[in-house]
């Protein structure tokens, strides 16, 4: 599959989540079988690119290519300005984010709230086409089936998107009304696919190997897209590639192997976000991780109380040396629990 020039390892992506898909997170799931995997969303707001939360979002160092940044606005210059502000800080594709349901994001008519004003949406597309096509960098976007059930417009869009220059769209199967409740429906992104050219991707509810090859069958779509499912759980994605690939499920992974994942994981965050912000944001992984673990929940309240990333890492790692004396690998997920857990998170998926 491709993406502008950009020829991708497989058609498994990892969604934009706020909080939680950063650089460290979008490397592990990477090296586990993503193909693709998108920023957190950056601001189109000028006045916040100096700041600390913007500066990290735009830290792609070490990152596997392509690097995918997702930005969010509801001014068609700003978005194009920061369309460039961001290629200039190494983003090889743009995505615009028309897909969040996040209150804070809405409240100011961005995100999936743009789906109610189709010319904003629409020009918003062409600015930042502009901005980035002379640049030869691909601009994708992001949405949901519409506003609410009484509007439904992501066909329509889909078209004016394609004829815009959009070179790919992704589609969770959810209004903005729904957030994440309820089951995310599927009718609406395979009516997308049918009526546009440019590759599409589906998202929502997929959360096991079964259900990422139903929802390709079922679409036609070009790509799945998982975000919930991943966390705690980033070795998802080699377990879907390798269940599509020949109709058998992997072994669930081994403990020694997901004690080193995490444990490097963490290490990666602590450089990224320092000492004190790293502790606090790295306990929402640790919870994911341990959630469904014998010994988890308390082991991740005495964690919480931690505040010393040295301290923090080896507790991680005296838990899991634990539990490899009582188990050799990790227990099979259980569709639903990283729906509970994400409502915990500081984000929403964008």
């Amino acid at each position: 599959m491709n993406i502008g020039p950009h020829v991708l390892a497989n058609n498994l992506f990892a969604a934009p989540m706020a909080g939680v898909t950063d650089r460290p997170f979008r490397r592990l799931c990477k090296t586990l079988g993503a193909g693709y995997a998108v920023s957190e969303m950056v601001t189109s707001r000028r006045d916040l690119w100096d700041t600390l939360k913007t500066s990290r979002r735009a830290n792609h160092d070490g990152e596997v290519a392509p690097i995918a940044v997702q930005i969010a606005g509801t001014d068609a210059q700003m978005m194009a300005e920061a369309a460039a502000y961001n290629i200039d800080r190494g983003a090889q594709i743009i995505d615009i984010n028309m897909g969040c349901p996040a209150k804070k994001v809405c409240n100011k008519w961005a995100g999936s709230a743009l789906m109610q004003d189709e010319p904003l949406a629409l020009a918003i597309a062409e600015a930042v086409v502009a901005a980035c096509a002379p640049r030869g960098v691909p601009v994708t976007l992001k949405m949901r089936t519409g506003w609410a059930e009484s509007h439904k417009n992501a066909v329509e869009l889909a078209r004016a998107f394609e004829g815009a220059g959009v070179q790919m769209l992704a589609v969770h199967g959810r209004t903005r009304a729904q957030g994440y409740k309820g089951q995310a429906e599927y009718d609406t992104i395979a009516a997308v696919k049918a009526a546009v050219r440019i590759p599409v991707v589906a998202n929502g509810d997929i959360d096991t190997p079964e259900k990422a090859r139903d929802v390709l069958a079922y679409t036609g779509a070009d790509a799945i897209m998982v975000g919930r499912a991943a966390q705690g759980r980033p070795w998802i994605f080699r377990e879907i590639g390798h269940f599509l690939a020949t109709g058998t499920h992997l072994a669930p992974p081994l403990v020694a192997e997901v004690r080193r994942l995490l444990l490097d994981h963490l290490l990666d965050h602590y450089e990224l976000y320092g000492e004190f912000s790293g502790v606090r944001s790295a306990r929402k992984h640790i919870g994911w991780y341990v959630k469904t673990l014998p010994g988890g929940e308390a082991f991740r309240s005495r964690m919480n109380l931690l505040e010393d990333s040295q301290a923090q890492w080896q507790a991680v790692a005296d838990f899991f040396d634990a539990l490899g004396g009582r188990m050799d690998r990790m227990p099979l997920a259980a569709s639903g629990d990283a729906d509970e857990q994400h409502n915990k998170t500081e984000g929403e998926l964008a």
